[in-house]
C-alpha cells in the first residue's frame, strides 16, 4: 500500500468510528441497550460469513488463534460497547462517555511500555496529555446535566475494555484475516451479550424506520467498515499509535452532531479540537 493511501486510513477510521454515537442517539429510543447490541452482532455474523464464503477468506488454523481473536473482540467490542450503549441508556451524556473512554490513549500508553515493550517517548506523552486536554474541553460544556454512579459505572468499564482489548490483539494476535477475524470475534461477543440479554434484559424491540437505518449503519458502517479499519491499524503500527487516535472521536462526533441535529458547541470547544489534534500528531511517531 502506497504513503498517501496508509496517511488517509487513520483519519477515515476516525471519522467512521465517530458516527458510532450518532447511531447509538437514533437507535438506542427503540431498543434496549444490550438487546440493540446482540441483534447487531448477530447481522454482523451473518453478513461476514457469507462475505469470507464468497471471496474464499482463510479461517483461523489454530483453537489458539480462535481463542486470542475472540478474547481480543469480547473486550473491543463486548465489554466496549456493552458499556457505552448501557451508559448512555441510563442518562450519561454522550460527551461525558466521550470524555470517560478518552482516557484510554493514556491507559494503552501505560501497558503498551509494561506488557509490549513499547517505547513510549517524551514527544508522545506530551501529545497524549495535550490530546486529552483537549478532548476536555470539547465536552466541557456537556458536564452540566445530572448524572448517577450507576451511569458511570459501565462507561469505566467500556474504558478497560477498549484498553484491555488493544493492547491484547497487539500482543496475542496482532495479525488475521479481516474478514473472517470478524465472524470469530462477534461470535463470543454475541453470546457473551445474548447471557446479558437474558439476565437482564426483556429483549423489548421497535423496528421503526429510524431503529432499522440505525442498525444498518452501526452494522455496516461501524462493525463492517470501522472495525476492519481498527484491526488494520492495530497490526500496521505500535499500540500509543492506534490509541492516540480515539482523542480525535470526541471533537469528531461534535461537529457531525452539529451538522445533522444543529447541536451547537463554543469557542473552547473548537480550541480543544484544535489541541486534540495537535497532541495526536505529537503520539504518533
Amino acid at each position: 500500500m502506497n504513503l498517501p493511501h496508509f496517511r488517509v486510513l487513520p483519519w477515515l477510521f476516525v471519522l467512521l468510528w465517530s458516527t458510532g454515537f450518532i447511531g447509538a442517539r437514533l437507535g438506542l429510543p427503540h431498543a434496549e441497550p444490550l438487546s440493540f447490541l446482540l441483534i447487531r452482532y448477530l447481522a454482523v455474523i451473518v453478513f461476514m460469513t457469507a462475505v469470507s464464503i464468497a471471496s474464499g477468506a482463510p479461517w483461523p488454523t489454530s483453537a489458539s488463534a480462535w481463542f486470542h481473536i475472540g478474547v481480543a473482540g469480547l473486550c473491543v467490542h463486548g465489554v466496549y460497547l456493552g458499556g457505552v450503549f448501557t451508559a448512555i441508556s441510563k442518562g450519561l451524556p454522550a460527551g461525558v462517555a466521550s470524555l470517560v473512554v478518552g482516557v484510554q490513549p493514556l491507559l494503552t500508553a501505560l501497558g503498551a511500555g509494561w506488557l509490549l515493550g513499547e517505547t513510549v517517548i517524551w514527544r508522545q506523552w506530551m501529545g497524549l496529555f495535550l490530546g486529552f486536554l483537549g478532548v476536555g474541553f470539547v465536552v466541557f460544556d456537556k458536564l452540566g446535566s445530572s448524572f448517577g454512579v450507576d451511569a458511570l459505572v459501565p462507561a469505566i468499564i467500556a474504558l478497560l475494555g477498549i484498553t484491555a482489548g488493544t493492547l491484547y490483539q497487539k500482543r496475542f494476535c496482532p495479525s488475521f484475516d479481516w474478514r473472517t477475524g470478524s465472524v470469530a470475534q462477534f461470535l463470543p461477543t454475541a453470546l457473551a451479550t445474548g447471557v446479558c440479554v437474558a439476565l437482564t434484559e426483556h429483549f423489548q424491540v421497535s423496528w421503526t424506520g429510524e431503529f432499522f437505518f440505525a442498525l444498518s449503519w452501526l452494522v455496516l458502517v461501524l462493525s463492517v467498515g470501522a472495525i476492519s479499519l481498527l484491526n488494520w491499524l492495530i497490526r500496521q503500527g505500535d499500540a500509543v499509535n492506534v490509541a492516540s487516535l480515539f482523542y480525535l472521536v470526541p471533537p469528531s462526533t461534535a461537529l457531525i452532531a452539529w451538522l445533522l441535529f444543529g447541536e451547537s458547541f463554543s469557542g473552547i470547544a473548537i480550541f480543544g479540537m484544535a489541541l486534540a489534534i495537535w497532541g495526536v500528531y505529537l503520539s504518533r511517531k
